[in-house]
């Protein structure tokens, strides 16, 4: 790590350099200074890494011998990192030109923080919030995660109504800054998920250690969403109910996690059902391969346990207690209640 060097800005990248260009073209436009950009290329099977290494000769341009997925390719990247903090950013965003300084000033100010995010836009409706973050993460107790401006598939429109800092249960990997130390301490984020879900492990983790998440939405990034892997692919329905799973199963205490898992197995049953009669075969099947996975997978769950159980300093009432994981299920509240928006939600 260099002292002096203030961000490594670190983006896993994986086929297709048109999304990436218009990304590394906006970083150049940034008014802050003290930074490094990192690209990992996992393993493209096209041209994106001469593209990259062609046209953008002021990055540092790593090369992974395979696909490590957006949690593996971040990991790799973390390790050439030489700033003080670091900077995971999607391939398919773009930024507006101050949106760094107010992350950095607030973990310069706040010792206890370890991440923070900025306000994320959809980048195609600028007057919307994004799928992938928008104004800060929560999770109910079931592990299914929500945010400020949106809830499941309902995106709110910004009328400047999530403008203020607050503490969150995990920030977006889309676009979050955090510190390198904390980062290593917490051995990065866990390469089995893959993708989907690994910065909410990431933060919790983090919380479970101690420290705090914040959303800062001064600092505004505008994202594409869906580009490397299709909002409607039976996979990202696959890695999301999976890595929630393994979430829910190793990140609680024993006891809650087998008793809250029942209830969770059983809305696996009822999303799968939603699934199939939406004609959507292989989400369908998704669900179950999700299940079968965490079988087979035992040492697996037990050996994250045994890690978090290392880690832990807070009780997972006390993480409760202070509104950090909604005690209701989400999907009961924007189901059966129709509450779509965040404010709704949480009254």
């Amino acid at each position: 790590m260099d002292n002096n060097l203030k961000v490594s800005i670190i983006i896993p990248h994986y086929n297709n350099y048109d999304i990436i260009k218009d990304c590394l073209e906006s970083i150049k436009n940034l008014t802050f200074e003290n930074f490094e950009t990192i690209v990992v290329d996992n393993a493209s099977s096209d041209n994106s890494f001469k593209h990259i290494k062609d046209n953008h000769s002021d990055i540092n341009l790593i090369k992974s011998k395979y696909n490590r997925g957006y949690a593996g390719g971040c990991n790799y990247g973390a390790e050439f990192a030489k700033g003080k903090y670091l900077l995971f950013l999607n391939n398919d965003t773009e930024q507006e030109t101050n949106f760094i300084e107010p992350l950095v000033d607030f973990l310069d100010q706040n010792e206890n923080v370890s991440s923070v995010q900025p306000k994320i836009k959809n980048f195609y409706k600028k007057n919307n919030f994004d799928y992938a973050g928008a104004s800060g993460g929560f999770i109910d107790y079931l592990v299914f995660p929500f945010c400020r401006g949106r809830i499941f598939n309902t995106l709110e429109q910004d009328n400047n109504q999530y403008d203020d800092n607050i503490k969150v249960f995990w920030t977006s990997g889309t676009a979050f800054l955090t510190r390198n130390n904390i980062f290593k301490q917490l051995k990065g984020f866990d390469e089995k998920l893959f993708a989907h879900m690994e910065e909410i492990d990431y933060c919790w983790k983090g919380i479970l250690s101690g420290c705090e998440n914040w959303v800062i939405p001064e600092s505004v990034i505008y994202h594409k969403g869906g580009q490397t892997l299709s909002y409607d692919s039976p996979n990202k329905t696959y890695l999301n109910h999976r890595n929630s799973m393994i979430l829910l199963l190793t990140n609680f205490k024993f006891s809650r996690s087998i008793c809250t898992f029942l209830f969770r197995f059983i809305l696996e049953i009822v999303s799968s059902i939603y699934d199939l009669l939406k004609l959507r075969p292989l989400h369908f099947l998704a669900h179950y391969k999700a299940l079968i996975y965490l079988l087979f997978n035992i040492n697996y769950l037990l050996n994250r346990r045994k890690f978090t159980s290392k880690i832990r300093t807070k009780s997972d009432f006390d993480i409760l207690s202070k509104g950090n994981i909604l005690r209701e299920s989400i999907v009961k509240k924007y189901f059966l209640f129709n509450n779509k928006t965040y404010k709704k939600i949480i009254q």
